[in-house]
């Protein structure tokens, strides 16, 4: 079977190119989305993130930072050496509730902290 002309092959080469670069293109503003919105935490660089900001909620001590680039934040909370919890909301507020004070944490993507102490049963 012989070859095409060279120009049909040059053709099809030059669309097989332009196909890959705008995949490639494509892939790419995904990628920036997906860390903007705070749904890829994993691509986010330790500088993006803000510092650590220390506080006191219902008698826990706290430490929250909020990143940069995009909607994320983390909450490390502590109840002296008792309990230790780990907030991170990535794009959504994300909810903890601790099990030696029943105390329900949220955090929002933004870095507000709050909690609510449930009575007891």
């Amino acid at each position: 079977m012989p070859l095409p002309p060279r120009r049909i092959r040059t053709a099809r080469a030059l669309r097989l190119a332009g196909a890959l670069a705008a995949l490639a293109v494509l892939l790419s503003a995904g990628i920036v989305v997906a860390v903007r919105e705070g749904r890829a935490p994993g691509l986010m660089p330790e500088r993006s993130w803000g510092p650590w900001t220390d506080r006191e909620i219902e008698g826990w001590s706290t430490r929250v930072r909020v990143n940069t680039w995009g909607d994320a934040a983390q909450a490390d909370i502590r109840l002296g050496k008792a309990e230790d919890l780990t907030l991170r909301a990535y794009g959504k507020t994300a909810r903890e509730t601790s099990m030696t004070e029943p105390t329900v944490f949220t955090l929002t993507p933004d870095g507000r902290l709050t909690a609510h102490r449930l009575s007891a049963p």
